[in-house]
């Protein structure tokens, strides 16, 4: 079988490297001394705007909110673009990211930091679900209207924006209180090696199929 876009699962085996060893390492005295520095550093920001926009983003970035934002988008790829296949490459990619982030959280069972919470979750925090969720969402929506956008600009807009959306949604996390920065790299890691090798798959079977 002819496989192309190789650089896509060579990115994924070393998401899965960094992931394996910031697991090994999430507990050492200098990954909690970076955490701790990060965490003092962002909520030294607070103030009430920023705390609106944070908690925003937080809303969502949360189950609930991503289920309604990904049956839309369902319903787009269906109804304008006719995509059945794009369709079935979305859904994979947020039920596998929600899949894992339940093993995860559950294998590594991690407490999430008590310092400053300005709201409360209750269950584990590593990696954190909130950011898992964001770059398989944006991450996968940028990868398949990038097909349906002709202009380079309009692609610049979409990556921005997708970009903006999963970066903050991991911040609003450590400025509310809720993670670890090693939380977030962590979920940004692990999600983003599912979407790579799910994208490499997807190219090479469209591939393959019309070969």
């Amino acid at each position: 079988m002819k496989t192309t876009y190789n650089y896509l699962f060579l990115l994924t085996l070393l998401n899965l490297i960094l992931f394996m060893f910031l697991a090994k390492t999430y507990e050492s005295d200098f990954v909690n001394h970076i955490d701790m520095k990060t965490i003092n550093y962002i909520q030294g920001l607070e103030h009430p705007y920023i705390t609106l926009v944070m908690k925003f983003f937080s809303f969502i970035g949360d189950t609930i909110q991503v289920i309604i934002i990904s049956v839309i988008i369902l319903l787009i790829l269906y109804k304008v673009f006719h995509q059945r296949r794009e369709l079935l490459l979305f859904s994979i990619v947020l039920l596998g990211s929600t899949l894992f982030n339940v093993l995860l959280k559950n294998f590594f069972q991690r407490e999430r930091p008590t310092i400053y919470q300005m709201v409360i979750e209750e269950n584990f925090s590593f990696p954190s679900g909130h950011s898992m969720a964001a770059l398989s969402l944006y991450g996968i929506v940028s990868f398949l209207l990038w097909r349906h956008i002709p202009k380079q600009s309009g692609r610049m807009v979409l990556i921005t924006i997708s970009a903006v959306f999963i970066l903050v949604i991991g911040i609003s996390r450590i400025y509310l209180g809720v993670h670890f920065p090693s939380d977030i790299i962590g979920a940004y890691l692990v999600s983003g090696a599912w979407l790579m090798f799910t994208i490499w798959l997807f190219i090479n079977f469209i591939s393959n199929r019309k070969a």
